[in-house]
């Protein structure tokens, strides 16, 4: 909020620019191997305006079907191939507009290991209608650096 000459004008925070639901246009990941293969992958997440986040992405929108068509009776392929092709995840978040990024405090996670976990993101907003998060990490207590080698997803929010 900024008063000027008596006139009350509201501003928008970086924070403020994050809510909506945002679609994966471009995932670009110059260290992925043939391990962690992303073939025209879809996705979105979700900031609210209470500080939640929630994030669906499918690596690999050609993954097979389960024979049996239940999920609980998938073969060790089928599964596999199923948990290695889709990554989701809830929390809260909180934008750090000083240092450019922000933190997802993951609360929920396909991934068993990242519950409790925050994932660090720097994010560049490129426009009103679209943003780049760039994964990052904590080193010795301190935001890691951008790196060349790390995974650049960009969004496009969704009207």
């Amino acid at each position: 909020m900024i008063i000027h000459r008596g006139e009350l004008y509201m501003t928008q925070t970086d924070k403020d620019k994050f809510i909506g639901t945002w679609r994966l246009i471009s995932y670009e990941d110059p260290s992925h191997t043939a391990d962690k293969p992303y073939k025209d992958p879809l996705g979105y997440v979700m900031y609210d305006y209470t500080g939640h986040v929630a994030v669906q992405i499918m690596r690999r929108p050609d993954r097979p079907k389960f024979k049996s068509g239940v999920p609980t009776q998938g073969t060790p392929e089928e599964l596999k191939a199923a948990f290695e092709g889709y990554s989701a995840y809830h929390g809260t978040y909180e934008v750090n507009e000083r240092e450019g990024f922000v933190i997802h405090h993951v609360e929920g996670s396909l991934f068993p290991n990242e519950v409790g976990k925050d994932k660090i993101r720097f994010y560049e907003l490129l426009s009103n209608d679209r943003i780049a998060l760039i994964a990052t990490s904590i080193v010795g207590g301190k935001t890691e650096p951008k790196s060349p080698l790390a995974r650049r997803l960009t969004w496009e929010r969704v009207r």
